[in-house]
């Protein structure tokens, strides 16, 4: 009794499961990071800052994010696990208090053809369900209204076991889907080049084929020699029609060569599979360039682009069939499914409706369901990601972003704060890689890493909240409040290019005159038709060079130097300094350590648990041979000289002994853009988005165009950073290039000579030029939601 009674008495403690409000890391060392220790509050949103290659990504990502994955996954049994991707450990001390992550990334959606936004969502699903219970004439059930299933039917005699006795019957059966038959749901059809298939005036056992990988010598080669359809050694012009159709058309058949089983099939269905059933951008360079060249996209006839059957299109609720839907604006959408009154369907239309309104909030109304996945930015591609998180009823998660603002016009940022806040207000810790000042500025905590990049950061110089950092000494402190002024003259431009009915997407027959030997910011909302204008109407042109935002491919090899076309200088300055052949400086080639393979480390596959990458015992991880690295050139062996970094290797190469102007003017063009602190044999798998963005500017400054296109240069660039790279965008211009950037950032539109607008707002409320002129105009204009973000910015 007295017990109880003590017990009521003292005062209430802590629960114990209270206790856990921190993540908790510590000695963290992935990539560049240096013994990092930090403890983030749970529940509340936390930014991580700092200049670009400082070590933002591999905290949060590379240790946070992919052990909490990695940990989940292994509560799955080991057969389930077999499926999934292998996670290493992040290399770290101490990870504490970690809750689910869910990782909302910048990663491009789709590497199907057929993936759209609707798929990519639930919405296309809800849509079919809903034109299968509704749908006049009633056509069938939700497959029937889907572009990824075809119609089949068959018949035939079955065997049935019936009182002891089998029986013979004959069935039928049939399954009506929604693909357009003749485009097989991609929306358009293909017409070969045969001429770029194969060179008519040579034989097979020539050469003849011309396609990327099917060479003579290869796999290919020995198949379509051995087949027995054809004469190999017979030049392709002299081919029977049997002959040629066998060649380009046949269908699978089983073949024997040289003793192995094998399936032959027509060159044309192989190049379908193999090419065409990924989404183009996804494809290596070569093979892209092959299947331009090659093919030619036109919209299918049959269904119009549609991708679905005559029946599909046929079935209609108040008039609108599904191919209408999807093409509808996904904000004009929502209200069409507002206004469908049917009971018997209310819970499916109350969470079509919310999952349509999503993308309304989230800045995305402007899109159609039908718009293809690998079209979207990586902007609109987190941003369609995210629609699934705003309805989950989960908490206590820790969503992970990676600037989320990207892509984002200056009024659309509050419009992603707030989204960001709710997500925290569930009771969910949210964490958040980002530059922009209006992001940083809602945080509840913040992590400052730096000081620099690359070697020189990989530290937490500051940890506390937005005003502690608005008053701290480090780099990002110092330039929080910067803010850009205009410019007092503006350059006079030397031409124009003229753009006449540009009517790409939601474009309404634009006309406009871009002036060139200046700085041309090209600007409006999200969604307002800038990219599609630019893009669609400018690149491609002779003399424009494009430096776009895809993804830069390579194997885990690939490093600045391979990238860049460095290597090759270096290469051969080596071999003519020693006497031996260029081949032997390549970690690819005949240089390349023999027990790694010239990879630097040797992976063992541990099955479902994660593979393991140990320093090759033979070469040290220097990734050639010993005999290899007994050849110097400057007092460096090539090794030395790959561990360089650009800064460094630019003085190397610049004077003395070592003098490559080649390789001098490639290290040039990487510090020009920012990248002094890369090393050359960094793999560029461990580079940040930034940093690739910045490499591929470095390789394009070479080209001889006259016209430069930047699709928002400053993603992934720190405040610090900004500054250098309209110094680098001045000196393009100053050097008699246009350059012409699609952007939102404030500071490089006040920094322009020449303002083009685009709006009002997005979709069919955009697609038209609200405004051409000076920064200093369109400031005193104000009259466009971008003037009044920029007066705001400049002081104006």
């Amino acid at each position: 009794m007295s017990m109880a009674k003590g017990t009521q008495a003292q005062s209430p403690a802590l629960h114990a499961a209270d206790s856990h409000d921190l993540i908790r890391v510590h000695g963290a060392r992935v990539n560049n990071l240096k013994d990092v220790s930090v403890e983030l509050p749970k529940r509340r949103l936390t930014v991580f800052t700092g200049v670009s290659g400082s070590g933002k990504s591999s905290l949060v990502f590379g240790t946070i994010a992919a052990e909490s994955q990695r940990m989940i996954n292994e509560t799955y049994s080991t057969f389930v696990q077999g499926f999934m991707p292998t996670l290493a450990r992040p290399e770290v001390d101490v990870l504490d208090g970690l809750t689910t992550a869910i990782i909302v990334g910048q990663e491009r959606m789709g590497g199907d053809a057929r993936s759209t936004v609707g798929t990519a969502t639930d919405a296309n699903a809800m849509l079919r369900i809903l034109f299968s219970r509704l749908g006049k004439p009633h056509i069938g059930s939700a497959k029937a209204f889907s572009f990824n299933v075809a119609s089949i039917s068959g018949a035939g005699a079955v065997t049935v076991e019936r009182g002891g006795e089998k029986v013979k019957e004959r069935r039928s059966f049939s399954i009506v889907g929604g693909m357009c038959p003749r485009c097989e749901g991609r929306g358009s059809v293909t017409d070969f080049d045969l001429t770029a298939l194969y060179d008519d005036s040579k034989s097979l056992s020539e050469g003849a084929l011309t396609v990327p990988g099917y060479s003579v010598d290869g796999w290919y080669g020995r198949i379509f020699r051995g087949c027995g359809f054809f004469d190999p050694d017979k030049p392709i012009r002299r081919f029977t029609k049997k002959e040629l159709h066998d060649l380009l058309h046949k269908a699978p058949t089983k073949i024997k060569v040289d003793g192995v089983n094998l399936t032959y099939e027509g060159l044309i269905p192989k190049i379908q599979k193999s090419m065409l059933s990924k989404d183009i951008d996804s494809l290596q360079p070569h093979i892209r360039a092959f299947v331009e060249r090659a093919m030619t996209f036109t919209s299918c006839p049959d269904c119009g682009g549609t991708r679905l059957s005559e029946a599909a299109r046929s079935s209609k609720i108040k008039k609108i069939s599904i191919a209408d839907a999807c093409s509808m604006q996904i904000s004009d959408l929502a209200e069409w499914v507002r206004d469908l009154k049917e009971p018997s369907v209310a819970p499916l239309l109350k969470a079509l409706g919310d999952t349509l309104d999503s993308f309304v909030e989230i800045g995305l109304g402007y899109l159609g369901l039908d718009r293809p996945a690998g079209t979207l930015s990586g902007g609109e591609a987190q941003r369609v990601k995210m629609i699934r998180h705003l309805g989950s009823s989960l908490t206590d998660v820790t969503y992970v972003f990676d600037e989320p603002t990207i892509g984002l016009h200056p009024h659309d940022i509050q419009r992603m704060n707030d989204l960001l806040l709710r997500l925290r207000d569930k009771g969910n810790t949210v964490l958040v890689v980002e530059h922009k000042p209006e992001a940083i500025a809602i945080a509840d905590h913040v992590v400052d890493l730096g000081p620099r990049a690359g070697t020189e950061g990989g530290e937490v110089v500051f940890e506390g909240t937005v005003e502690g950092l608005r008053a701290s000494d480090t780099l990002t402190g110092q330039h929080l409040d910067d803010r850009a002024t205009l410019k007092p003259a503006v350059r006079t431009p030397t031409g124009k290019l003229g753009v006449r009915g540009a009517g790409t997407n939601n474009l309404q027959d634009v006309d406009v005159d871009i002036p060139l030997g200046v700085l041309t910011v090209v600007t409006g909302v999200a969604g307002s038709g800038k990219s599609s204008l630019i893009h669609g109407s400018v690149s491609g042109q002779e003399g424009v060079v494009t430096v776009d935002q895809a993804a830069i491919r390579g194997s885990r090899r690939s490093n600045p130097a391979t990238y860049t076309g460095l290597l090759d200088p270096i290469r051969k300055a080596f071999a003519k300094a020693n006497g031996v052949k260029p081949a032997l400086f390549s970690a690819n080639s005949e240089g390349a350590c023999p027990t790694c393979n010239g990879a630097g480390v040797i992976y063992t596959d541990l099955a479902m648990m994660a593979g393991v990458a140990s320093t090759c015992d033979d070469c040290e991880g220097k990734r050639f041979q010993a005999s290899v690295l007994d050849y110097h050139f400057g007092g460096r062996d090539i090794s030395e000289v790959l561990a360089m970094p650009v800064a460094e290797a630019e003085q190397f190469f610049g004077a003395g002994e070592a003098r490559t102007p080649a390789a001098q003017k490639i290290l040039q063009r990487m510090a020009d853009v920012g990248l002094g602190y890369l090393t050359l044999g960094q793999p560029l798998t461990t580079l940040s988005g930034g940093e690739r963005q910045r490499l591929k500017l470095a390789t394009h400054m070479a080209e001889k165009g006259g016209v430069y296109v930047l699709d928002e240069p400053t993603t992934g660039l720190h405040l610090a950073d900004v500054e250098q790279l309209l110094g680098l965008l001045d000196r393009l211009v100053d050097s008699g290039k246009s350059v012409i950037v699609i952007e939102h950032h404030q500071a490089v539109m006040a920094h322009a000579d020449w303002i083009i607008d685009l709006g009002p707002g997005a979709g069919h409320d955009g697609g038209r030029i609200v405004f051409e002129g000076t920064p200093a105009e369109l400031v005193a204009d104000r009259s466009t939601l971008t003037g009044e973000h920029l007066a705001a910015y400049v002081g104006g």
